[in-house]
């Protein structure tokens, strides 16, 4: 079975309006209504502009999110902060494995809950991706 498209749910066209999933075969795809057209847009197309800019809101911060990330965890120790922060200089690599594994239904809920959305104009491109508790760009 074909994977599901990453961020299922948390889509919604210029309009605000939800923007649903579908398969071309086996290739998943989020589908927006462009005046009555359904636009089948490749979802991998849209998840990875999506992804590239997430990890455009880590580059620069990695010691700081490790460091939090590390106390959530309970694993403060210099080693644990090491490894995060390795991993998180090497987001280029951990995307791959994101797309092909995909975003647990329960991770994208909560996702939801905490009011993550992304704002997609009917070419896929997207427009706005909403991360609540994100600094905004003048904050940093």
């Amino acid at each position: 079975m074909p994977r599901e498209p990453l961020f299922a749910g948390l889509i919604v066209d210029e309009f605000d309006r939800p923007v649903d999933t579908a398969y071309v075969g086996d290739e998943p795809c989020y589908v927006v209504d462009d005046a009555g057209f359904r636009r089948h847009i490749p979802s991998e197309q849209v998840d990875r502009q999506v992804l590239r800019t997430m990890t455009d809101m880590i580059e620069g911060h990695e010691d700081l999110l490790a460091e939090q990330t590390a106390k959530m965890l309970g694993q403060e120790d210099i080693f644990s902060r090491a490894l995060i922060e390795t991993q998180l200089k090497n987001i280029d690599q951990q995307i791959e494995n994101v797309l092909q594994t995909g975003i647990p239904a329960d991770g994208r809920a909560y996702m939801g809950m905490m009011g993550f959305r992304v704002r997609i104009n009917v070419h896929g491109e997207v427009i706005e991706v909403v991360q609540p508790g994100a600094a905004a760009p003048e904050d940093e």
